[in-house]
């Protein structure tokens, strides 16, 4: 079936609908009556629901969460999501504003031309390409249009929680080509310790990191301890200042994605491991022999008990990425990524069981399951064949720790639309995509679709 001439001819119309798009900043903003996720997410959903109909879909709102239009007829349906929402534009943009849609120079600029509005204006077109070739599916074609990727996915989990449809399969846009296979499960946690502080030595403070998926690179505490005591710490990319009644102690780390904490530094178990050299005792003492024993600089459990790994995925991780202590409370915030083999009951028990040995309670745990889709499942085949023909590359499939949009609706892959090789501009400033590059997403996302629903 001969799509592309219809995707072609349409550039610059497909151009014009992602330019409106992108010309609506649509950051998470505060709940309204109508605009669950902020005033100016809704009207991104609204825009695109009236561009659906411009081209001919009949469309749903369900609750401005979650947005689609559909194509075709059959008691089976396969999805295309995508997501409206985007992350703030941030500083240092120079080759255009930052919601202009501007198009030069052979690239459409702005916030969410690749994250994830190109694709997903790329995916309405296919349809329409589709609908005009005359190709009547057998399998009904569904895009969704999500609007809480980039801060939850809060909106997919509403859709299946009221009624939502779960594909047979599907793929989202939103990860890189050839095909991610299998997705590493996510334990976001965090376990808290109050303490009964007794002895020489009294934590005041203890604070590092931002968030759980990113590994620290900076990390300090100050207690109230003996004059001397700052001579017992000798630890490299470890400081020591004296401070009115005690010390101070700061700890330098290496930053790095939660999901590849190996290739950073802890600046938190360093920490810790510096502050086991003083005289600690009680409760305090054991909760740092906790903290520098059992994670210290480890990335994969092992003192834990949690470490596990898989061929396909390699091995499970660990990364620190939050310590804060306030009213004689220490807080942790962890990320722990398990391999696509493994469950959810294969890592939370062991994990839970070594944190209470440590006096740790959990307090908060957020979980999204492994994927994993085996090489010969139909949806595989398909869509490794559709990227073999359009692109005359091998259809290389990849397991990664990361997590993507996939993980939010049953029986859904990432699938483009970063080719290999090229420069992830996501969440940077001057993000852009190629027109080329968009046109050819199309084209892909067209005969991905027409394999799966036919």
């Amino acid at each position: 079936m001969d799509f592309k001439p219809y995707i072609r001819a349409h550039t610059d119309e497909l151009l014009q609908s992602l330019a409106a798009l992108i010309r609506i900043p649509s950051v998470e903003g505060t709940p309204e009556a109508g605009a669950p996720y902020g005033r100016e997410v809704a009207r991104c959903l609204h825009e695109t629901l009236a561009l659906c109909e411009r081209l001919g879909f009949p469309t749903v709102n369900m609750d401005d969460r979650v947005g689609w239009c559909e194509y075709g007829e059959g008691e089976e349906m396969i999805a295309v999501l995508g997501h409206l929402d985007v992350v703030p534009a941030g500083d240092g943009w120079s080759a255009a504003a930052p919601f202009s849609g501007e198009v030069k120079d052979g690239r459409i600029y702005g916030r969410g031309t690749m994250d994830d509005k190109g694709p997903t204006v790329a995916a309405l077109y296919a349809l329409a390409a589709l609908k005009d070739a005359g190709f009547v599916p057998s399998r009904r074609i569904r895009i969704l249009f999500g609007t809480n990727e980039e801060t939850g996915c809060d909106d997919m989990a509403w859709y299946l929680a009221h009624g939502g449809e779960t594909p047979v399969m599907g793929f989202t846009p939103d990860g890189e080509y050839p095909i991610i296979n299998g997705e590493k499960g996510i334990m976001n946690c965090a376990y808290a310790r109050r303490l009964e502080q007794t002895g020489p030595c009294r934590l005041l403070r203890f604070e590092g990191g931002t968030a759980a998926n990113v590994s620290p690179a900076y990390a300090m505490a100050e207690l109230a301890c003996p004059a001397d005591a700052a001579a017992r710490i000798q630890a490299s990319k470890v400081t020591v200042t004296p401070i009115e009644g005690g010390i101070r102690v700061e700890a330098q780390g290496v930053s790095a994605h939660g999901s590849t904490p190996e290739q950073g530094e802890n600046a938190i178990g360093r920490l810790a491991l510096a502050l086991t050299q003083l005289p600690l005792e009680g409760e305090l003492a054991d909760c740092m022999a906790f903290l520098a024993g059992r994670i210290g600089m480890e990335t994969h459990g092992e003192s834990l008990g949690l470490a596990m790994r898989d061929d396909l995925s390699g091995d499970l991780t660990v990364n620190l990425g939050v310590a804060a202590f306030a009213e004689e409370t220490l807080s942790l915030t962890l990320s722990v990524r398990y391999p696509v083999t493994k469950t959810y009951d294969d890592a939370h028990p062991r994990m839970e069981r070594a944190f209470a040995l440590g006096g740790f309670h959990e307090t908060k745990m957020k979980h999204k399951a492994a994927i994993y889709m085996p090489p010969e499942s139909e949806l595989i085949r398909k869509l490794s064949q559709v990227y073999e023909e359009q692109t005359g590359e091998k259809a290389v499939l990849k397991s990664i720790g990361g997590g993507t949009y996939a993980k939010s609706i049953p029986n859904l892959v990432a699938f483009g639309p970063i080719f290999p090789g090229d420069e992830i501009r996501e969440h940077k400033p001057d993000e852009y995509m190629e027109v080329e590059r968009l046109i050819q997403n199309a084209e892909i996302i067209a005969a991905a679709m027409y394999e799966l629903a036919r």
